[in-house]
């Protein structure tokens, strides 16, 4: 007897959803589709959208590796120099006591504690040998990406670095972003901000200068891949539109693979220097130290 009623109740279901999704756009193709209720000058009334798995960190579930594998500071032992106060030396790092280490693994850890933790390289001791390091993230599947990446450095922000993206598992790579304090001298382009990118330049490559001048301050630790600005050249300034934005995704194979990673490569090819004139007499000023790393998705 429970077998009709299950099937009644089935029937009655798929004939609710029918009804209410007569009216889809085709464009949303490949993603379910949600309803919510939201109040409109008409009244109350049904909102839909395409269905899309909650976003989260996707760093709690990556692979890290460092290029060259020895480039951590810490063995043997090494004592640096604040980059903006030569004389103050009282930054340790010693691979073998935990409280002085660190390691690849405290750019993802918890961020909040006090003292801060974070990776750190070795200094630029064989200057003027170029001090490049590239940080892998890797996670063995495919990832699309909903929020910016964001790079906190502890040490002054580069002055040269490459963010780059691979769509294979790390067979091939193209670059996401070029970062310096003078784009033209680093890479031969013209410098440019996210605000420069329309709709039918949102795949172009861009250099820009916005987070590689100066010293660290309070307010200036972060390097940015800017994600939401991008979203928004579709979904409008505050990201009401993400109909529009979906419908994109679904319909242009670029624009979807270009929110979409497998792997992700920070390149970083000069450290902070903070003046024209490296200071060769004193170089524990000058390496790379990263506190946190984010990187959101689904």
């Amino acid at each position: 007897m429970r077998q009709p009623v299950l099937l009644l109740a089935m029937q009655a279901a798929w004939s609710c959803f029918c009804r209410a999704t007569q009216h889809y756009p085709a464009a949303w193709g490949h993603y379910d589709v949600c309803k919510s209720q939201v109040y409109t000058d008409e009244g109350l009334t049904w909102d839909y959208m395409a269905c899309q798995p909650e976003a989260g960190d996707m760093t709690k579930y990556l692979r890290v590796t460092l290029d060259p594998p020895n480039i951590t500071c810490g063995d043997p032992p090494e004592t640096y120099c604040a980059l903006e106060n030569p004389y103050m030396c009282n930054n340790e790092c010693d691979a073998n006591t935990v409280e002085l280490a660190h390691p690849p693994e405290l750019m993802f850890d918890f961020e909040g504690r006090n003292p801060t933790t974070f990776w750190q390289s070795t200094s630029w001791r064989k200057y003027p040998k170029p001090l490049l390091v590239n940080i892998t993230m890797s996670w063995n599947k495919t990832i699309e990406l909903t929020d910016d990446i964001v790079i906190t450095f502890e040490s002054g922000r580069p002055e040269q670095m490459v963010l780059e993206k691979s769509l294979d598992y790390g067979r091939t790579w193209q670059p996401y972003q070029f970062y310096a304090t003078d784009c033209l001298d680093a890479f031969t382009m013209e410098p440019k901000t996210v605000q420069d990118l329309t709709q039918h330049t949102l795949l172009d490559i861009i250099c820009t200068e916005d987070y590689s001048r100066g010293y660290v301050w309070k307010y200036d630790k972060t390097v940015r891949f800017e994600i939401k600005d991008r979203f928004a050249l579709f979904a409008g300034p505050q990201l009401h539109n993400m109909a529009s934005l979906y419908g994109q995704l679904d319909t242009t194979k670029n624009l979807r693979d270009f929110f979409t990673i497998t792997d992700l490569r920070i390149k970083l090819l000069r450290p902070a220097t903070g003046a024209t004139m490296v200071d060769e007499s004193n170089l524990s000023r000058y390496f790379y130290a990263i506190s946190d790393i984010k990187v959101h998705g689904r």
